[in-house]
């Protein structure tokens, strides 16, 4: 069983799956019940994904055993800043070191864009994810937006070195 990632158009159609599965749990997991189809594309609708392209960001799919199974997304905020955003595994991927290859590949890309520093923001309920960015080496930071759904802050300051961990194995 093997991850292979590389960077897709945030509109493919496997990027578009993922991108909806994403919100589909993170707006679920909010609420407490399932989120419906029409939240669903209410919270897609211009969301900022256009952004995830060169030379303002960039979107990576992971495929595992050439599934698709997770993405991320580079938002690149300033000449040495860019987010991360919608890390997402889905759930019977876990537990297989997608979330850390994610975070390398999306590492990666930042560097190639010359951004020096990353950043990202996350909820209380998100408890995965805050151990993924602490256990890969983002550090809890004070708050740099006031963004509606944001409960913790992160950052971390790459080295310049590309490919510091393999994004395909």
């Amino acid at each position: 069983m093997t991850w292979m990632l590389a960077p897709e158009p945030f509109d493919s159609l496997d990027a578009s799956r993922l991108r909806r599965d994403y919100y589909d749990e993170v707006a679920s997991r909010y609420w407490g019940r399932p989120a419906t189809a029409e939240e669903i594309d209410d919270g897609l609708t211009d969301d900022g994904a256009d952004r995830l392209v060169a030379p303002t960001g960039e979107f990576v799919v992971g495929r595992f055993d050439g599934k698709p199974a997770a993405c991320a997304g580079l938002l690149v905020v300033d000449a040495d800043t860019a987010e991360v955003t919608r890390v997402f595994v889905r759930p019977e991927h876990r537990g297989t070191g997608g979330g850390g290859l994610l975070l390398a590949a999306v590492e990666d890309a930042a560097r190639t864009l010359g951004v020096r520093t990353l950043r990202l923001d996350t909820r209380n309920d998100l408890v995965e994810a805050r151990g993924l960015y602490a256990k890969h080496g983002y550090r809890e930071v004070p708050a740099f937006h006031r963004r509606q759904y944001a409960e913790h802050w992160f950052a971390k300051e790459l080295s310049a070195e590309l490919g510091a961990e393999p994004y395909g194995s």
